[in-house]
């Protein structure tokens, strides 16, 4: 969606108006109601405000809180909101946010500082007034606990904090150990946000997938550029690497976004990894995208064996997969130790390609 050059001209209303009068978008009531909202942060973030570590900062406008399905449209209205904001505000993955704090608090205890939250803090809020944080979910009490601590310095900066999630904050961490230690931190965030439901009927994510073109063969230019297509038609915008924390150890994937992972065969099948690693990823993934499934066999059996376990990872996992491939998924494998066994993957690799699969 080309949105640039127009965004400061231009109120949220308008240009989302815009888009749906040239077919860019869908109108859509749900996401008509959000924007008010999001017009009224953005006014008041465009206001000067002094910010500070060491003085009281000025009074933040309430924050967004924005939870409701899958496919409804709510990262699309933060990526407007943020492209709006130009460089004031941040915009990043809640699960890469949070392998910054790991990775920052790793640092800080390697130069010997008792507390990093605090520097961290000042850290990420440097230059901005807002953090965009897409997909926001807790899974574990070390995040559950770093993240509150972290969110009340950034409160006590004056930034401002929108979110996305498929959760209402009550129902954060919901069912985690020792959830009573994050309920002070639930309440805090209410005090700060807006909490909107986006109750929108239609799974766009699913309207986009279906009919869409999931398996693309013969490698070449051609199926990389189908691929090209389809990844800026579901995530909508340039990706960013994450790495995927997995018992202590990490998955790099080279392109993330909107809950849209993109990696190569020989990236995620080619080193050493197993059904506990394929497992993490179709559970943070809401579609894989693997691009260049060679030819399989005796050269390249371990590989086969692990793109069996990632399949039927993703298989189990009911999330969308679109790939590149040398040839159909009958032909992948069809001589050498394990082939026989390959025909349940073919089996999979072909319901996965039909319409309706991975729209739950």
């Amino acid at each position: 969606m080309r949105w640039a050059g127009v965004m400061e001209e231009m109120s949220l209303i308008q240009i989302y108006t815009e888009a749906v009068r040239s077919g860019t978008l869908q109108a859509d009531p749900a996401q008509e109601g959000v924007l008010p909202e999001l017009e009224r942060l953005r006014q008041a973030l465009s206001q000067p405000r002094k910010l500070g570590w060491f003085r009281k900062s000025a009074p933040a406008p309430r924050g967004i809180y924005l939870w409701g399905g899958v496919g409804r449209g709510k990262s699309m209205l933060m990526d407007m909101f943020a492209r709006s904001m130009g460089t004031s505000v941040r915009r990043v993955h809640f699960h890469a946010f949070m392998q910054e704090v790991h990775s920052g608090i790793a640092r800080a205890k390697s130069q010997g500082v008792v507390d990093a939250i605090q520097p961290i803090a000042q850290d990420m809020a440097e230059g901005i007034t807002c953090l965009a944080f897409d997909e926001m979910q807790i899974t574990d009490i070390t995040d559950a606990m770093l993240v509150g601590r972290l969110f009340e310095a950034l409160f006590v900066a004056g930034i401002v904090i929108v979110a996305t999630s498929n959760r209402h904050p009550n129902d954060l961490y919901k069912d985690g150990l020792n959830r009573q230690l994050f309920l002070p931190f639930i309440s805090v965030l209410q005090e700060k946000v807006t909490v909107h439901e986006l109750a929108s009927p239609t799974d766009y994510r699913q309207n986009r997938m279906a009919g869409q073109q999931s398996y693309f063969m013969p490698l070449g230019d051609g199926a990389t550029t189908g691929m090209d297509q389809v990844w800026l038609e579901l995530a909508g915008g340039p990706g960013t690497p994450f790495a995927l924390e997995v018992k202590s150890r990490q998955v790099a994937i080279p392109s993330f976004r909107n809950g849209i992972a993109r990696i190569s065969f020989a990236a995620l099948c080619g080193q050493p990894l197993g059904a506990g690693d394929y497992l993490a990823l179709a559970k943070q993934a809401k579609v894989l995208m693997l691009d260049d499934i060679p030819l399989l066999g005796s050269g390249n059996a371990s590989e086969a064996k692990r793109f069996v376990t990632l399949i039927d990872a993703v298989y189990e996992a009911g999330i969308g997969f679109i790939a590149s491939a040398a040839v159909a998924p009958e032909d992948l494998y069809t001589s050498g130790t394990g082939s026989f066994e390959f025909e349940r993957t073919a089996s999979r690799l072909r319901e996965m390609q039909a319409q309706g699969w991975g729209h739950s």
